[in-house]
Order: C-alpha cells, then structure tokens, then sequence
C-alpha cells in the first residue's frame, strides 16, 4: 500500500476536453452481471470505428450496490443486473468523434440476448479531481497486491510523470471473454497534480479500455478514508 499524509490541495485548474465521457439514457430490462464482452461487441458492430481509437472506452454499466435491503449480486453466471430509469451507458471517446458517436441513440444492442435501446446522450468532460478510481484494472490472477501496487506505480510514472504518494488497490473481479477469464481489481489513486490526474483519464492504466478497464473517474470522500493495517 501507498500512503504518505501530505497537505490538502485544491486544485482551480482547467481541465482539456480534448477526452470526454458521453453518457446515454438507456431502456433495458435486465443485463448480465458480467456484460463487458457481449457490451463491447455490440459497440463494435454499431460503431466499426470504436475499436481503431486508442483513447475510446466503455464504462461497465452499473446500478446502485445498495438501496431498499437490495444488493448488487455477485454470481455472474446466474444473476442479471435490473437497469433503472436513472441507469446510464457511457462511452469514454476523443472529441473528435463525439458527433459520430451519436449514431448510437436509437439504436438497440443485442447484450448476449438482452436488448439495450440508447436514448438522448450528454457529454461531461473530464474533471481534474486530485483524487480518482477505476472500478477494473487488469491484474494476473496470481499477483499479489504489492506488485500490482508497483507495477502501476511504474505505470502513472510513465503515462503521467508522476511519483504516486497514495494509491490503494480494492475489490478483485473477473471479466468472461471467448479468451478465457481476465482478472481485474479495483484502484483509487489519490494526492494527484492537475496534469496527472487528466492524463490518466485520458489515457488510463492496465489496458482493456473496450472491456471497462483501466477508465478512471472522480472521487469523492476521500477524507473518510483511512489505510488498512
């Protein structure tokens, strides 16, 4: 684990849009828990040019973990995620194909038998946040956490040029693939500059961007937070 107290910062900084998130309403019944595959191919057949961008990638739709005595379940093979009204899709793509990537609203993706109609989409540009996570970095499945650790300390090294003083890797995951399983884990990064922090929006760590992985967002409370013996 990385953990070194440095003083509060905050951080009035403008943050390039050159890299954004645009976000979907969508109508679906129900998903597989583990969608990012048959998610993905179905981005792949309705944009033929999604996969050629490197910085394009596909946020795992989730809904809400609690709520109600409701659970988000856990057995992929055997339970289905059951969108809302609120739930959303969202892809993360240079600007520049921002326009092409509204070909998607009213179309409807076969999910490994499950229809997804996209509706209205929203750009939201990337926020320079001194604190950020991805739900899913690629990590083998005999790695132990100390050398996930440094191997994306290396990592943010060589995408940002930054020295990470905070980092804590959470939840492990495993995405199904025609290729076999792929391991993943949860990461928050925190203390981070303004440049670094975009950069690794932008360009993210681990890869598996077209699978969920690697796309960093904001977060908050970091504060309630505290290293774990």
């Amino acid at each position: 684990m990385f953990w070194q107290e440095d003083e509060d910062k905050t951080l009035p900084y403008q943050a390039p849009d050159d890299v954004l998130d645009l976000s979907f309403a969508i109508q679906c019944k129900q998903l597989p828990l583990d969608h990012a595959w048959p998610l993905s191919q179905a981005i792949h057949d309705a944009l033929p040019w999604f996969h050629e961008e490197d910085v394009a990638g596909i946020h795992t739709i989730h809904v809400a973990e609690s709520g109600n005595g409701w659970l988000r379940p856990e057995d992929a093979a055997n339970q289905l995620l059951l969108p809302s009204r609120r739930t959303r899709m969202a892809l993360r793509i240079p600007k520049h194909r921002l326009q092409d990537a509204q070909a998607l609203i009213g179309a409807t993706l076969d999910i490994d038998g499950h229809a997804l109609t996209v509706g209205e989409g929203k750009e939201k540009t990337l926020i320079n946040a001194s604190v950020i996570f991805a739900r899913y970095v690629l990590s083998d499945a005999t790695e132990e956490e100390p050398d996930f650790l440094q191997r994306m300390a290396k990592e943010v090294r060589d995408i940002a040029g930054f020295k990470v003083k905070k980092m804590m890797c959470g939840k492990s995951h495993t995405i199904s693939t025609p290729d076999g399983i792929l391991h993943t884990r949860h990461l928050m990064i925190a203390d981070l500059d303004n440049d670094p922090s975009i950069r690794l929006q932008q360009y993210g760590l681990g890869g598996g961007r077209k699978l969920g992985c690697g796309l960093f967002m904001p977060h908050k409370g970091i504060k309630t937070l505290k290293p774990t013996e």
